[in-house]
């Protein structure tokens, strides 16, 4: 775009330069009336001509900053729903969090046994018709469309619409893989946690927790990363996701 605009100033420049050269040319004298006359309506068309130039690369110029207006328009919406998101994620992390820790220490006390090593999988509230067909549209959108802007607007109005259901975890797993892919690491981390700790119970929580030590592997947070493959492994150690973190720390152990 900022190619374009500043072409067409360039040429809008030239074309102006052009037509001051010929206003302020001299012309040589003419004996013959008729030789006069068509000198002046030559010159006549010329100025027109000019004149019709300089009207469309103004009428082009303006176009061009208007898109240039418009385009920073919208990186500026896209950088504050960016902005938004990622402190809506923080919130549902807080609340998640805390509703967590108020259910484990009211929990306690009945508890007199340690719970098994091994997290077993739970019953979620099942979807309905229009839940299942609003999900599929934002697995669509990612799997097939990769349209994942578009993708993360419809998982966020799905978890506001549905929440706590069995496909609600499945769509904050999405939005994790989603800013994994873009990559927007902080938040594939704050969407991969809510899954990982909030939903530990959840047939997406052993993925979601192997995704969470990639995503602090490719943040640099390297002994968290560890950490978190090593809870795939003994929570889950069934699950496809168990074999690949413990490929994992094998490579990290020899040196990977």
């Amino acid at each position: 775009m900022t190619i374009k605009l500043m072409a067409a100033a360039t040429l809008l420049f030239a074309v102006t330069q052009a037509g001051v050269v010929l206003a302020q040319s001299s012309t040589p004298a003419f004996q013959n009336n008729t030789s006069e006359a068509s000198r002046q309506a030559g010159n006549n068309q010329a100025s027109a001509e000019l004149f019709y130039m300089l009207q469309q690369l103004q009428g082009d110029l303006r176009r061009l900053q208007g898109e240039v207006e418009e385009q920073r328009h919208l990186l500026e919406r896209l950088e504050q729903q960016g902005r938004d998101r990622y402190i809506d994620l923080d919130q549902r992390i807080l609340k998640l969090t805390a509703a967590q820790a108020q259910a484990a220490a009211s929990a306690a006390p009945a508890s007199a046994t340690p719970a098994p090593a091994a997290v077993q999988a739970k019953d979620y509230r099942q979807p309905s018709a229009e839940e299942s067909k609003a999900y599929n549209s934002i697995v669509d959108l990612i799997r097939n469309q990769k349209k994942y802007d578009q993708a993360i607007t419809q998982i966020y109005e799905f978890l506001d619409t549905y929440p706590e259901g069995d496909l609600t975890v499945n769509a904050y797993y999405w939005l994790g893989e989603v800013y994994l892919v873009k990559p927007q690491l902080e938040q594939a981390k704050q969407a991969f946690s809510i899954v990982a700790t909030r939903f530990a119970d959840h047939r997406k929580a052993a993925d979601s927790t192997y995704k969470l030590g990639v995503t602090l592997d490719r943040l640099g947070e390297k002994e968290e990363a560890s950490r978190r493959m090593q809870t795939v492994v003994k929570n889950y150690p069934d699950s496809s996701a168990a074999r690949l973190a413990q490929s994992y720390l094998d490579g990290q152990s020899s040196g990977g």
